[in-house]
């Protein structure tokens, strides 16, 4: 394969490799790829494939706008590199990426800080792609890159609205300890938990529901004004970090730098419904609340968070959820995602695990120490979780460790 990097802007008197935008241009003999060190001059070209093309709700530009804007750790930058075809010149995926220093090293890693549960570009459209268009795309991506010491991308679907993930088919993207678990939807709204989910997890929602009917009335409300949205994010917030110092368990939501990126978010995604937030209510009193992303026929269940006192013997997690089921079926969607981990409720409802897959190498000789030391973390970590007594150990040693702080 040929590959050619034609400088059309000056990249003189910037520090440290970095770049100005547009910066580079590298062709190769079936793609061209041009770098962007702003979300801005991106903006245009984000917006359409957001729109028309194949893309997650992670990577909905209001959303990398806020990460941008709120978590990026000092002296990161965005790299958001735009992919064309080499004969046409027609745009064929986005891939936001950032460059931040870490411990004597440079990392490029995705567009994320913690709040993307996939990395996944942004198509152009479904077209399929295979292994060799991938790898093909990917060297262009990689020569206009700025130095980096090594990548480290986690969080790789296998497939994106059912299209091949770029990512995912390149020779060094390998399965990481990570599984993502949710269900496709069909058919009538009022029968979807019957027909699809465990018969077990019917028999406890319907339980559950018929009890929380008997005292007061139950019911489903989302949060459709800003006064709502903060009202009700602020419960969120109260429940989960009461509920994770319960268990001795760490929440991003202990941070106010990401209460305050999942509020803005919720309040902007009023305009176009791309964030939702539902509260389960009995009569007065909320006992779950539950943040979503909405996009092409998918919702996405990002943050649930439960009032275990409120109603004993009763699971509000569940009922939520389960509720939450039917109301994406009424309003046309086609799969619940039941987002990343293998927290035991997800196989109770009879959610698919799907395995995710990371990109993590290095360039340098420091960053192939970092990399084999992420490695060796891997492995430990895979061989805990394959030992539910040892898994079991750490998770109360970790735990004891919180409540003490």
């Amino acid at each position: 394969m040929v590959v050619e990097a034609v400088q059309i802007a000056a990249v003189t008197d910037l520090p440290d490799g970095q770049v100005s935008h547009p910066a580079t241009v590298a062709a190769t003999d079936a793609f061209t790829a041009r770098l962007h060190t702003s979300l801005e001059t991106a903006k245009p070209l984000w917006l359409r494939l957001q729109a028309e093309g194949v893309c997650t709700a992670h990577q909905h530009y209001a959303w990398a706008e806020g990460i941008v804007a709120r978590l990026m750790p000092r002296g990161a930058e965005p790299l958001i590199v735009e992919v064309n075809d080499a004969a046409t010149g027609a745009p064929r995926m986005l891939v936001p990426l950032m460059r931040r220093p870490a411990f004597r090293h440079r990392v490029i890693e995705w567009l994320s800080c913690g709040v993307c549960d996939y990395a996944a570009p942004l198509l152009a459209d479904p077209s399929p792609w295979t292994a060799q268009s991938a790898q093909a795309a990917w060297a262009a991506v990689r020569s206009v890159l700025p130095r980096a010491d090594r990548f480290h991308i986690t969080g790789i679907p296998q497939r994106i609205n059912g299209v091949a993930n770029p990512l995912a088919l390149l020779a060094d993207t390998r399965d990481s300890v990570q599984t993502t678990f949710g269900l496709a939807i069909d058919g009538e709204p009022e029968t979807v938990l019957k027909r699809l989910c465990r018969p077990s997890f019917v028999k406890e929602f319907n339980k559950d529901w018929r009890r929380l009917e008997r005292l007061g009335g139950v019911e489903l409300v989302e949060a459709d004004t800003p006064a709502e949205v903060e009202s009700t994010f602020g419960e969120l917030v109260r429940m989960r970090l009461s509920r994770f110092r319960e268990l001795g368990r760490f929440d991003l939501l202990a941070q106010q730098t990401f209460v305050d990126f999942y509020r803005n978010a919720a309040v902007q995604g009023l305009s176009d419904a791309s964030v939702r937030l539902f509260g389960l209510r009995v009569g007065e009193a909320l006992i779950a609340v539950q943040y979503l992303l909405v996009h092409q026929g998918t919702v996405h269940a990002l943050m649930i968070a439960i009032d275990q006192g409120v109603v004993p013997n009763v699971s509000p997690g569940l009922a939520i959820m389960g509720r939450l089921m039917s109301w994406a079926r009424e309003q046309g969607f086609a799969y619940f995602d039941l987002s990343v981990g293998n927290q035991s409720y997800k196989q109770h409802m009879g959610a698919k695990g799907s395995m995710l897959a990371e990109l993590c190498h290095g360039y340098t000789m420091r960053g192939n120490a970092a990399s084999a030391a992420l490695n060796f973390r891997r492995w430990v970590e895979a061989f805990v979780r394959a030992n539910p007594r040892l898994l079991d150990a750490a998770q109360g040693l970790m735990r004891g460790l919180r409540r003490l702080r």
